[in-house]
């Protein structure tokens, strides 16, 4: 069995190095697996309540339906965000960009058609003042493949970095497509509304920082945050691993190492208020539905193309993903992907490795099996609890798929193993003792035959003159076939009274009682089945006398004592035994038969551990071969006392 269980170490070792090498290398076409993971978390959880606090004004089919297709003139976001400055919201973020100016205001017409007319209003002057008048933060794309910058928007916050090493963490930008000038510097701050799906297509992150030229950006969430709670400072914490959070006074947000949000998404689209844009253009929105609300402008018409995949839904508004992680850093409610996360997750899918491997170590296979679902069940629970409960993900892929390959192989490897252990313990013993013995044995997977002392009870039985028989037989076939017609019954009580056939030795026969498995009472059962194995003879000695063969008298010798008992031979051919001195004076006993003219003589060991009663008489105290000190012996007699030696 220790065997096994080293086997089985080894195995999941070796399991949980591959899947710890197949994490480490990150192979993107694994990893979307693990994405799915997440993903069957996220849905296994279901719907959460959103934040009343976050409202999105909404670009949607009926406002571009009334108000024209988008863009729209400057001079109409103007009167919607003035609107929603009297509204008296708290804050306001556009998940959209005004990169280029508005060809159709009167001023640049007028001038296109070579006139002069004062006066003539500028749509982006308009929008510039009500920018100016409201709490509004804009929003830019950062370009991460071209250097195209249109102009580089500014922030007033103080990006602080603690203990950053030489290696850059944060997401490297190129360039920068921003809001015209003019609407840039009339607005209090601005933001990056970028986010990248995962390999699959699926949002689960939003950077919350960027680097451009050695300068720090903050994606809009964070600036409508900071913002709104009036820091100035904005420290970025880093450890060994990376980004480990980021604070805005008191607030701590952790993020991975590149500085991303993993959004712990409320559910599928429309989980916060949207209101659509004609209605607040219109104002036709109740004041208590917007008063000191976080705003986010965007749109969730097909047509302008800003539908992203989500967790929960393939197709939600992107402004709702800038939502969700508003309200993440609003309510604290965050999900983690810690800096340390390989370190973690590498110990996870070594240590659930390990333990599913022991669980299919000592038990029956189905059982073992049952039990090591469960633990892959547990670690499935416990990863989901973490994520939830405690707010860290971790990887979910690889230790359940290294707990489930360890698990098959282990599990098709243990029943090959019991099947050679049957094997083995049918082809020691099959012969040797009864077959419920051989069942018992089996069932215990018992294979473990390292030597080991134990008190047993020995018994060796010979046939008296065998030589002279064997002379009276014309061949050694008929000598064999004569001398099985008396070892079959011979054995068979043995084996039925529980008994081990060690061997046979020409015409002798070594057994013994409790061992390989205990036996209760073997002494009684020993001594049982001498006189049993008399009265045997006694009907095969009529069958030879009608058979004109000659007759069969035996002596059998017993006793009970410390033996050695446990597999024994060469490493390519062994068996299972027992040796020592209670052995050989088992044998010596057989030999005084002959002396005494007994059929049966035990050792005073033997007598004083019986429990039954059996007509016994002292024959003598005699010092045996191997022995200083005498040993008395006693004889068993038949109720009809017949002498055969």
């Amino acid at each position: 069995m220790r065997k096994v269980k080293f086997f089985n170490l080894y195995i999941a070792l070796m399991s949980a190095v591959l899947f710890i090498v197949l994490y480490l290398s990150n192979f993107q076409s694994i990893q979307k697996f693990n994405n799915n993971f997440i993903d069957m978390f996220f849905n296994i959880r279901g719907e959460v309540v959103a934040s009343k606090d976050i409202v999105i004004v909404d670009v949607d089919e009926r406002s571009l339906q009334a108000l024209g297709r988008w863009p729209w003139r400057r001079d109409k976001v103007a009167k919607l965000l003035d609107n929603l400055t009297d509204y008296e919201v708290g804050v306001i973020g556009f998940d959209m960009v005004f990169a280029e100016g508005d060809e159709s205001s009167p001023r640049k017409v007028v001038k296109e058609l070579g006139l002069e007319i004062e006066n003539a209003v500028d749509y982006d002057e308009v929008f510039a003042q009500s920018i100016a008048n409201s709490p509004s933060i804009l929003g830019y794309i950062l370009n991460l493949e071209d250097h195209f910058s249109n102009y580089t928007p500014s922030t007033d916050a103080i990006f602080i970095e603690r203990g950053k090493s030489q290696e850059e963490f944060l997401p490297l930008a190129k360039g920068v497509t921003a809001n015209i000038k003019i609407l840039q510097d009339s607005a209090y701050s601005s933001g990056s509304f970028n986010m990248f799906p995962d390999g699959d297509g699926v949002v689960r992150y939003v950077p919350m920082l960027f680097s451009l030229e050695g300068t720090i950006y903050p994606s809009l969430a964070l600036e409508m945050i900071r913002v709104a709670l009036g820091e100035k400072m904005v420290y970025v914490n880093y450890d060994e691993f990376g980004i480990a959070n980021i604070m805005l006074g008191d607030l701590v947000i952790p993020t991975d190492e590149n500085g991303r949000l993993f959004v712990n998404f409320a559910g599928a689209k429309k989980r916060y208020q949207y209101i659509s844009a004609l209605d607040v253009y219109e104002q036709k929105v109740p004041k208590e539905d917007l008063a000191g609300k976080v705003v986010l402008i965007g749109t969730s018409a097909s047509g302008l193309l800003d539908l992203r995949a989500m967790p929960f839904d393939r197709t939600i508004p992107g402004v709702e993903i800038h939502a969700n992680a508003i309200d993440n850093i609003i309510n604290a409610n965050f999900l983690q992907k810690p800096s340390n996360a390989v370190g973690i997750n590498v110990l996870v899918i070594l240590l659930s490795t390990l333990i599913a491997a022991l669980l299919l170590y000592g038990s029956f296979s189905f059982i073992a099996f049952g039990a090591s679902i469960g633990f892959l069940a547990a670690v499935f629970v416990s990863l989901y609890t973490l994520m939830f409960s405690y707010g860290i993900v971790l990887n979910i892929l690889y230790p359940i798929i290294s707990i489930i390959t360890t698990v098959l192989i282990l599990f098709v490897s243990k029943l090959f193993f019991e099947s050679r252990q049957k094997e083995q313990i049918l082809g020691k013993f099959a012969k040797k003792v009864s077959p419920a013995v051989a069942e018992t044995l089996i069932k215990s997977g018992n294979v473990d035959f390292s030597a080991e002392e134990k008190e047993v009870t020995i018994y060796f039985s010979d046939v008296r003159n065998f030589t002279s028989i064997s002379e009276g037989f014309e061949s050694a076939h008929a000598l064999i076939t004569y001398l099985n017609r008396y070892m079959s019954p011979m054995s068979d009580v043995i084996i039925h009274n529980q008994g081990t056939i060690d061997k046979y030795i020409g015409d002798a026969i070594m057994a013994y009682w409790n061992a390989p498995l205990g036996v209760v009472d073997h002494p009684d059962k020993a001594v049982s089945t001498a006189l049993e194995q008399l009265k045997r003879l006694d009907v095969l000695n009529k069958e030879l006398e009608v058979s004109n063969l000659p007759l069969v008298y035996i002596g059998i010798g017993i006793h009970t004592g410390e033996a050695v008992a446990g597999e024994m031979g060469s490493v390519d051919r062994s068996d299972y035994t027992i040796i020592g001195d209670s052995v050989n004076l088992a044998s010596r006993v057989e030999g005084l038969c002959k002396v005494y003219n007994a059929e049966i003589l035990i050792t005073e060991e033997t007598k004083n551990r019986l429990k039954q009663n059996y007509n016994i008489k002292m024959v003598d105290s005699v010092t045996v071969k191997g022995k200083s000190k005498p040993v008395t012996i006693y004889q068993v007699l038949r109720d009809e006392d017949i002498k055969t030696c």
